[in-house]
């Protein structure tokens, strides 16, 4: 059962091949196997190729069936058209197209088996480009609130600047009129003077201002700095929304390019392995003795071939024969008096027809 199964899967002719030894039959059992797996193994690439994208097992699952499908055809017909011939160069010219498009198969299917073999050192290397990519979008993110960010601190450094400017001020004119009334600094007269009044009304004044400029820059200060926290909770937000995107660089293409980082010598025999199996019921069929089955297969080959140039040569002599035999029958009627009669009856009969036919037209224009 199984047997016939493979040999199903290969492609040859199942009434011919029952009629061969069973050392060819096992032959082309091992080559439909070959064709089998290599359809299984393009499944499952082809169900974790989708899978990465859709992150769906259905889709995935269905997908890898089609495209198992479609593999499992192009290598059945592919091994299935290669017919061996006398000539090693002709046989290898016919197949060349076919081991191309072989090796172009291996490589789709190794693709995403690779990408599953390597998928923790892959998963390392997006990882460090995630943590790259999210380090970049921070900064990208603080350099498009930078300029707000720095306007709003510069405008509460200069509200605090002012107030340390004014206590600055009165903090000296409170040492001016201290040091008047000790007599050690101004007019140098121990004692609260006129002088002194005069210095002390002028510190009690600025400390007023001072009061007054604390509560005026501590609103303002303020409100600064609620807008400061919007700002940053708006970068912050910024940077909440991308780091999704940011997280979900985890599809094909990435991990195709992250594969390709990494050392190249592994991935690219797992690659050869492929490819030796693609091509290997190819190979087998170029380096094989003609069998019994090919042998048969020619046979018939040659059987339609006699049959159609025997069928094409009756063909031109039944033609040839036709031809004379139509020539000497309109010879024959050529002289048939009965013929020519009737023939000339019928002109008289087309004639007066014409005629009358004209008549009535001229009477109908008059």
């Amino acid at each position: 059962m199984i047997k016939q199964f493979f040999i199903l899967c290969s492609g040859a002719d199942k009434d011919l091949i029952q009629s061969c030894s069973n050392g060819e039959q096992n032959k082309y059992a091992g080559i439909g196997a070959t064709v089998f797996f290599t359809a299984v193994m393009a499944f499952i690439a082809g169900s974790f190729a989708l899978y990465t994208v859709f992150d769906n097992v259905y889709k995935a699952t269905a997908f890898g069936l089609v495209w198992g499908l479609l593999i499992f055809n192009l290598d059945r017909f592919i091994v299935s058209t290669i017919k061996k011939r006398n000539d090693f160069k002709s046989e290898l010219l016919q197949a060349t197209p076919r081991i191309i498009l072989a090796i172009i198969i291996a490589i789709v299917i190794s693709k995403p088996l690779e990408i599953k073999i390597f998928e923790k050192e892959i998963n390392t290397v997006l990882l460090k480009e995630k943590n790259a990519m999210a380090l970049n979008n921070k900064k990208e993110v603080a350099n498009y609130f930078q300029t707000d960010l720095d306007k709003n601190k510069s405008q509460i450094d200069s509200l605090k600047s002012d107030v340390l400017k004014k206590e600055k001020e009165v903090n000296d004119l409170y040492a001016v009129f201290i040091t008047e009334a000790e007599g050690t600094s101004g007019t140098k007269k121990l004692g609260k003077g006129p002088v002194y009044k005069e210095k002390r009304d002028k510190h009690d004044s600025a400390l007023k201002d001072l009061a007054i400029l604390k509560e005026t820059n501590q609103s303002k200060i303020a409100s600064l700095e609620i807008k400061a926290k919007e700002l940053q909770a708006d970068l912050d937000k910024k940077v909440s929304e991308t780091q999704p995107i940011i997280e979900g660089f985890d599809g094909l293409m990435a991990r195709i390019n992250a594969l390709n980082k990494l050392p190249w010598l592994p991935s690219f025999f797992i690659m050869l392995l492929f490819l030796a199996i693609e091509t290997s019921p190819i190979i087998a069929k170029l380096l094989s003795p003609k069998g019994e089955y090919d042998f048969k297969i020619e046979d018939n080959e040659m059987a339609i071939l006699n049959m159609l140039a025997q069928n094409k040569h009756q063909s031109g002599l039944q033609l040839v024969t036709d031809a004379e035999i139509y020539d000497r029958v309109y010879a024959d009627i050529k002289e048939d008096k009965e013929l020519y009669n009737y023939k000339k009856q019928k002109a008289i009969e087309l004639l007066r027809l014409q005629a009358d036919g004209f008549i009535e037209k001229q009477k109908k224009s008059l």
